[in-house]
C-alpha cells in the first residue's frame, strides 16, 4: 500500500508540544477523528488498550502506535514530530520525538500489517529520521516521508 493513501498532509504534524505518552496518544486521536469524522475517545483507547499489550516505542527516538477502529472503511495514518523528546517506555529506554500511528478497520488488519512493517523499516533508517527531526514545517516533513516512498518505488 502507497503510504499517500492513508497519510495526509493535515495528519502531518510538526513541532508538536507534548508532555506524556498518554497526550501524545490524544492528540493523535483528535487529528485522526477530526479527519475520520468521529469522536476521539475510542480511538484513544484503542491505541491505549494497544500500548498495555506491549510499547510500540521502537527505539531510536520512534514510536508506530497502532489500533483497529471501527465505524469506518478506510485506515489513516498520523504522524508527529514532538517539540521535545517525551518518555514513551521505548524498547531501548530513550525518549521519543517521532510518533507515525496507524488506525486501520478491523477487517482490514492483515492488509495492512505490511504498511507497518514497511513504517517500522523506514523510520529505523538513521538518515531519514534525522531529515524528519530537522523538518521545520508539516509540509517538509509530509514530503520526507511521501518522497522517501517514491524514491524506494521508482525503478532504476
Amino acid at each position: 500500500m502507497q503510504l499517500s493513501n492513508v497519510l495526509s498532509l493535515d495528519c502531518t504534524k510538526s513541532a508538536v508540544p507534548c508532555s506524556s505518552k498518554k497526550r501524545a496518544l490524544e492528540l493523535i486521536s483528535e487529528i485522526a477523528a477530526t479527519h475520520l469524522d468521529q469522536n476521539p475517545q475510542p480511538l484513544f483507547e484503542c491505541m491505549l488498550n494497544r500500548e498495555k499489550l506491549g510499547t510500540t516505542g521502537i527505539g531510536n527516538g520512534v514510536a508506530i502506535p497502532h489500533g483497529r477502529i471501527s465505524n469506518s472503511d478506510h485506515a489513516i495514518a498520523v504522524l508527529i514530530q514532538c517539540q521535545q523528546p517525551i518518555d514513551f517506555d521505548a524498547i531501548d529506554g530513550q525518549p521519543i520525538d517521532l510518533l507515525f500511528a496507524l488506525l486501520v478497520p478491523e477487517e482490514q488488519c492483515k492488509e495492512h500489517l505490511s504498511t507497518l512493517a514497511s513504517m517500522a523499516e523506514k523510520l529505523g533508517n538513521k538518515k531519514i529520521c534525522k531529515q524528519l527531526r530537522n523538518a521545520t514545517t508539516d509540509q517538509e516533513l509530509y514530503n520526507i516521508l511521501i518522497d522517501e516512498e517514491e524514491v524506494s518505488v521508482t525503478p532504476q
